[in-house]
C-alpha cells in the first residue's frame, strides 16, 4: 500500500494527517522538534499553538464560528480536542494549550495507520506528501520548496502576546466582565484593566518611545506585517487614539469602581484550564523584554505582573498560492503533492485546520482513486479555499476566515447580522447538500 507523507506536526499538519488515515491511507507524520527548534514554539508538542490560545468567535453568526461548524460537520479531529479543551472566553472558543495539544498527540499516537516520526525532512519525498511545515519551515526544506515553484518565497512578520501569571494581577483595580455583559458572557470571562485618559496618553508616549528588537538589514527593506496581528507599537504609531479604538477600545465594559466607561481597557484572557496564566488580549509586541516588562506595568493592575512568556515577532512565510494551488490543495504542476496550513496563506489557527482537512482528504482520495472534494464557495472553507488559489498573484496576502470572500446573496439582505445569519444558513445547507453528494459518490465508489 502506497503511503502518504505529512510533513509538520502543527494544526494542518495533524488534521491532514488523522483525515487520510481515517480514510484508510497508511500515513507518516513528521515533526521536527525538538531536533530542531523554532523562534516561537515553547514545546515539543504537536499541535502547539503559539500566538493566541483562542480559536475565534464561537457565534454561529460570526465567520469564524461558523467555520468551526462547517468543521465539527466534518467530523474535524482538531474541533472535537479543541472544544474539549475549552476555558472560559465569553462567546469565544479559547483552549487549554496543554491539554488540547496532548489530545491531538493522543490521537496521532493511538491511530493505528499513523506512523510519528520526530525528524526533520529536507527533501520534498518524491512519495505522495502534504507538506503542511507552517510559516516556519526549516531552512533546508524551504530552500527545496522554493527549487520546487521557480520563486522566492512572500512573507510577513507576525508577532505574540505577552502572557500573565494570574496570582500577580491586582484585583482592586482589575475587573471581571465581558463587553456588554451579554449573554453567556454574563460570568465576566475576561480580566479588564481599566485607563483613565491620563495613564492612557502616558502609555502610549512611552510605547512610542520604547526600544524594539531590531530587524536584520535585509529584513528592514520590505518589512510587511499581517493586519491581523499587528505589533501593539506599530498600531501605536498609526495615530494616538488607534489603540483606544483598536485592542484597548473600552466599548462595552464599565469599570465597577466609578460606573462609568473608562478612557480605554487592556483585557486578559484565561490561557489554561488551571486559570494561573492570563494572555493580554491583542498585544503583540516587538519591544526589548526589558521593555515590556516596565511598559506593561504602567497597565493598572499589572503594576506588579511577573510574565509567563514575554511578546516577541517572527518571520512567518508563505507561497504565492494563487500561482501554484488549485483550491484542492494539490499543487498544480505535481499530482501527489499537496500543501496546507499557513504556508498557503490562510490565516487563522482554525483556517490552518480546515486546509489540512481539505489536503488530508484529497490526498488520501487521490490514492484511493476517488475524485477531489471541492467544497461550495458559498461555505466558509470553500471560499477560504478558493480565495488561495484563485485571488491575484502580484496582490497576494494571507486570508482569515470572514464574510467578505462569499458570493453575495440572491436576494440581498439589509442589516449586516441578518446578512451573517443569512450566509451561515445558506452555507450549512450548500454544505450539508454537498457531502450528501459526497457521500453518494463514495459508495458508488465502493469506499467505507
Amino acid at each position: 500500500m502506497t503511503t502518504l507523507h505529512v510533513i509538520g506536526g502543527g494544526l494542518a499538519g495533524t488534521e491532514a494527517a488523522w483525515q487520510a488515515a481515517e480514510h484508510g491511507i497508511e500515513v507518516v507524520l513528521y515533526e521536527m522538534r525538538p531536533q530542531v527548534k523554532t523562534p516561537a514554539h515553547m514545546t515539543n508538542n504537536l499541535a502547539e499553538l503559539v500566538c493566541s490560545n483562542s480559536l475565534g468567535s464561537n457565534l454561529p453568526d460570526r465567520a469564524p464560528g461558523l467555520l468551526k461548524n462547517e468543521l465539527r460537520r466534518m467530523d474535524s479531529l482538531l474541533l472535537k480536542c479543541a472544544d474539549e479543551a475549552a476555558v472560559p472566553a465569553g462567546g469565544a472558543l479559547a483552549v487549554d494549550r496543554e491539554k488540547f495539544a496532548h489530545g491531538v498527540e493522543s490521537a496521532m499516537e493511538r491511530h493505528p495507520r499513523i506512523t510519528l516520526k520526530r525528524e526533520e525532512i529536507k527533501k520534498i519525498p518524491q512519495e505522495p506528501c502534504i507538506i503542511a511545515s507552517g510559516p516556519l519551515t526549516s531552512e533546508s526544506l524551504a530552500q527545496d520548496i522554493e527549487t520546487l515553484i521557480g520563486e522566492e518565497y512572500l512573507y510577513f512578520y507576525d508577532a505574540l502576546s505577552p502572557i500573565v501569571n494570574a496570582e500577580t494581577i491586582n484585583m482592586d483595580i482589575a475587573f471581571r466582565a465581558s463587553r456588554y455583559d451579554r449573554g453567556e458572557e454574563e460570568k465576566g470571562d475576561y480580566i479588564n484593566c481599566p485607563m483613565n485618559k491620563a495613564e492612557y496618553e502616558q502609555f502610549v508616549a512611552e510605547l512610542l518611545t520604547a526600544e524594539t528588537i531590531e530587524l536584520r538589514d535585509f529584513e528592514k527593506e520590505d518589512p510587511r506585517f499581517f493586519e491581523g496581528c499587528l505589533p501593539i507599537e506599530q498600531i501605536a504609531k498609526r495615530g494616538h487614539d488607534s489603540l483606544a479604538y483598536g485592542p484597548m477600545r473600552p466599548v462595552g465594559i464599565r469599570d465597577p469602581r466609578t460606573d462609568k466607561r473608562p478612557h480605554a481597557v487592556v483585557q486578559l484572557r484565561q490561557d489554561n484550564l488551571a486559570g494561573t496564566l492570563y494572555n493580554i488580549v491583542g498585544f503583540q509586541t516587538n519591544l526589548r523584554w526589558p521593555e515590556q516588562r516596565r511598559i506593561l506595568r504602567l497597565i493598572p493592575g499589572l503594576e506588579n505582573a511577573s510574565f509567563y512568556r514575554l511578546g516577541q515577532m517572527h518571520r512567518n512565510t508563505f507561497i504565492n498560492a494563487p500561482m501554484l494551488l488549485n483550491d484542492t490543495m494539490q499543487y498544480r504542476n505535481r499530482q501527489d503533492l499537496w500543501f496546507a496550513g499557513q504556508i498557503t496563506g490562510i490565516e487563522g489557527y482554525v483556517g490552518n485546520v480546515g486546509s489540512g482537512l481539505i489536503a488530508g482528504i484529497n490526498a488520501a482520495n487521490f490514492l484511493n482513486g476517488i475524485n477531489a472534494i471541492i467544497l461550495p464557495k458559498t461555505t466558509m472553507l470553500g471560499g477560504l479555499c478558493y480565495y488561495v488559489a484563485h485571488a491575484e498573484p502580484k496582490t497576494f496576502q494571507p486570508m482569515k476566515a470572514n464574510f467578505g470572500i462569499m458570493p453575495p446573496l440572491e436576494p440581498p439582505v439589509k442589516g449586516k447580522r441578518n446578512r451573517a445569519t443569512a450566509y451561515a444558513k445558506r452555507a450549512l445547507e450548500d454544505l450539508e447538500a454537498y457531502l450528501e453528494h459526497y457521500k453518494t459518490e463514495e459508495d458508488l465508489n465502493g469506499v467505507n
